[in-house]
């Protein structure tokens, strides 16, 4: 309860009530970054209305060795499963485990020169965060 005495709005249910604003990026696999050609990876949505952050990822190996040949798969597969793990909190997210979901995201879009890298944030609005997450991942990785 806040301090002022006024109840906590609890949110809709996921997939129903009024849609909400959630965020999301893409996630990059960036191979060579003085080349700055990559392949998405994955996909992390957070809604702050229902405290939903998740991540969904998925590699294509060939894709990425197609942009370098020399390029890490399983180091880049490694990478995909700790976002993932970030996303889902607990002892899983190591450092980040404490930290709240919006926490989380901003962290994990935060930009960096690395070979998983986010593409930029952008809004929208949904009533169900998970299938939109799930949505996103099927148009924006190949």
């Amino acid at each position: 309860m806040p301090d002022d005495g006024a109840p906590v709005p609890v949110p809709p249910a996921p997939g129903t009530g009024t849609p909400q604003v959630f965020e999301y990026a893409a996630l990059r696999l960036v191979p060579r970054v003085d080349r700055g050609e990559y392949v998405n990876a994955g996909v992390v949505v957070y809604q702050r209305a229902t405290g939903f952050v998740a991540a969904r990822t998925r590699l294509d190996g060939a894709r990425l060795r197609g942009i370098d040949p020399g390029a890490d798969a399983e180091g880049a597969a490694a990478l995909l499963r700790a976002v993932e793990a970030v996303c889902g909190g607990g002892s899983a997210a190591g450092a980040a485990a404490g930290d709240d979901a919006g926490r989380r995201f901003r962290w994990l879009v935060a930009p960096r020169s690395a070979l998983l890298q986010p593409g930029p944030v952008h809004t929208g609005l949904t009533r169900a965060p998970g299938a939109e997450l799930d949505r996103l991942l099927e148009r924006l990785v190949p």
